[in-house]
């Protein structure tokens, strides 16, 4: 398979004018849906959008590839299109953008087309090809210049010979994007393309969603002088154990390719050490907001599983022994709840330990996972000082924001420690993982937060005490709050951020039934269930295909899994998003003024029996979902 068995004549338009972006995208999705590649054009343009808001797909040089895998794509293909006049597209170099490639890549099916499509971004690094394509007058110039390119750069026969290889210098590259398609390609073929200028032999892999390909060898990464690593998602990086390594972001392979291959020649990069030393990342302008942010996200989804698992496991305890509610023994009067109930609060108690040790892993690599675990289990235990002096001081845990402070505290120490220890002589080397980061690090931490535990163990006794007497508006403002949060970007920051509030909620809420984290359920279901009725009741607002995928949503919500609303709000943000927000936050409310309490972080429709007041429950639930439609009835315009 080549190109041009993926772009046809239909599939170009050639000279064209957009007044913007937003017309851009829709001229190439109409070309997309002309060439016979699309079964809903509406829920493609959907997918675009959706991957255009995670970045700009423009790539700079003049050059923007719009691309998304898509249930709407019946098979591969691509749309082109030249603008003389040029679009603001949002490129990384500020200029606008005149030659378009849309990829369409269906969700499911073969990577064969990958490497078709990884092809077309190394032929557009030539950039008098570029030009040509842009003179171009018609179709079939257009469809002629790509076909003689591609022979050129992959004849049929290719030689059997290897690359030369200059010998004097040698740098090794990793690339990789979230979607795996166009700029993982790019960065690679921009790396290897100046180290050539440069006279310097340049191997890239590229880790693009078809799998690892041109992969590095142990012995081309013993001989080599360094490693790019230009990505946009993690990478292993144990393999570059010792060997100098700089980490960017994947568009920096694709715009600055001779810096980092300058730094990496030059012996600015530092020495990669898989036992602690974080490579440095030349990221340059990401923020302390982000990157404090990254940090945390790291610890919460490390866990989760706990949350969620030790927590739905104690919640069907109390389900199991519900002939014991109202006693001592609730959960565990007899032997199989109390087996779950055992074996739920034992995942359950983990909750802070492994927040605190994956953030400080997040800060300081390897070194800092240890000290962070019993940071956060310091704080769990409430340990401090007087307590040690004298057995009869009350404990007072320090709890989820312990963990926090656990986390960040002891992985910016050990960050601060290797720093300090990278001075030691270089036959200490071996000493630093086994001996002095781990007892430098477990004094500092245990002095540490001995020290701070009485202090945030008052601020987590004030929280706890303003949570279990929290009442009337105040706690209906609250109930609001935290569920409307849960719609406002579905699974993204905001979301994330009023989750993690309701597990630790739990932690703090009078016998474990929390308020909190009813209402935060209540909010992350409801998005999905409003779109779910919407498209039964009101079917002239939404596509066909929105209107086959819309029963699934009711699945989704009542699972509590609110990313299913993600393709109905990114196709339609502007009535989508104010409606679900807006049933979420009255279920919320409703929730809290019904005395809903719940014991479990997840489960949804599955845990309502062991929520305090179920049947109001689930009439916040109803009720918040029934708002929700009737308010997307109301804004979204008609499709059909």
């Amino acid at each position: 398979m080549r190109i041009t068995d993926l772009l046809n004549t239909a599939g170009i338009r050639l000279h064209a004018a957009p007044a913007g972006k937003d017309e851009a995208i829709d001229l190439l999705v109409s070309l997309q849906d002309r060439a016979g590649r699309l079964t809903d054009r509406e829920r493609y343009k959907a997918d675009i959008l959706a991957r255009e808001a995670m970045s700009s797909t423009a790539i700079g040089n003049g050059i923007a590839v719009p691309h998304a895998k898509s249930a709407a794509v019946k098979e591969a293909g691509l749309a082109a299109v030249t603008v003389p006049g040029g679009v603001d597209y949002g490129a990384p170099d500020g200029l606008p953008s005149s030659l378009f490639f849309m990829i369409a890549a269906p969700r499911e099916g073969g990577d064969v087309h990958l490497e078709m499509l990884s092809r077309l971004m190394v032929m557009l690094m030539d950039e008098d090809f570029c030009q040509k394509l842009l003179a171009a007058e018609d179709a079939e110039t257009f469809l002629s210049l790509i076909d003689a390119q591609e022979r050129s750069k992959y004849p049929d026969e290719p030689s059997a010979a290897p690359a030369e290889d200059t010998g004097r210098l040698r740098v090794l590259a990793v690339t990789a994007c979230p979607t795996g398609i166009a700029h993982t390609y790019m960065a690679a073929e921009a790396l290897e393309k100046k180290g050539r200028e440069l006279n310097i032999g340049v191997k890239a892999e590229t880790q693009g969603s078809g799998g690892a390909k041109n992969i590095l060898t142990r012995e081309e990464i013993a001989g080599c002088d360094g490693i790019i690593i230009a990505a946009d998602k993690n990478v292993d990086l144990a393999r570059f154990d010792g060997k100098p390594l700089l980490r960017v972001p994947v568009s920096d392979g694709i715009n600055r390719p001779g810096e980092l291959i300058g730094k990496i020649t030059g012996g600015q990069a530092p020495v990669y050490r898989h036992d602690g030393a974080a490579a440095a990342e030349d990221a340059g302008n990401e923020s302390a907001g982000r990157r404090l942010y990254k940090h945390l996200m790291n610890g919460v989804s490390h866990m989760l599983p706990f949350v969620i698992g030790g927590g739905i496991i104690m919640a069907l305890s109390f389900l199991l022994d519900s002939g014991a509610a109202g006693t001592a023994a609730f959960g565990s009067s007899w032997v199989l709840p109390a087996f779950f109930n055992r074996a739920g609060n034992l995942a359950f108690s983990f909750m802070v330990p492994i927040l605190s040790a994956f953030i400080a892993q997040s800060i300081a690599d390897r070194p800092g996972l240890m000290v962070g675990f019993v940071g956060g289990s310091l704080a769990a235990s409430g340990a401090t000082f007087a307590y040690f002096a004298d057995p009869a001081v009350p404990i007072v845990p320090a709890g989820f924001l312990g963990g926090l402070l656990a986390g960040f505290a002891g992985g910016w120490f050990m960050k601060w420690l290797r720093r300090i220890c990278d001075r030691l002589p270089a036959s200490l080397e071996g000493l630093k993982p086994i001996l002095i980061y781990p007892v430098a690090g477990l004094l500092f931490i245990g002095a540490f937060m001995c020290a701070v535990n009485p202090f945030v163990g008052m601020l987590n006794n004030a929280l706890t005490g303003g949570l279990n007497s929290m009442g009337g508006s105040s706690a209906l403002l609250l109930g609001a709050l935290v569920a409307g949060m849960q719609a406002t970007d579905m699974g993204g920051p905001i979301n994330k951020a009023a989750y993690v509030f309701g597990p630790a909620s739990i932690a703090m809420a009078e016998g474990g039934f929390s308020p909190v984290m009813a209402a935060v359920m209540a909010g992350g279901m409801v998005p999905p269930l409003a779109i779910a009725l919407a498209t039964i009741f009101f079917k002239d607002r939404f596509t066909a295909d929105e209107r086959k995928s819309g029963p699934v949503n009711f699945i989704m919500g009542l699972s509590f899994i609110t990313e299913g609303a993600i393709p109905f709000a990114a196709s339609d943000p502007l009535h989508v998003l104010p409606s679900c927000i807006a049933g979420s936050a009255a279920a919320g409310a409703l929730s809290m003024a019904f005395g809903c309490a719940s014991p479990a972080p997840h489960g949804g429709l599955f845990v309502f029996p062991v929520i305090r007041n179920p049947l109001g429950y689930a009439a916040a639930v109803l009720i918040g979902a029934v708002a929700g439609m009737f308010l997307l009835g109301l804004l979204k315009k008609k499709k059909v």
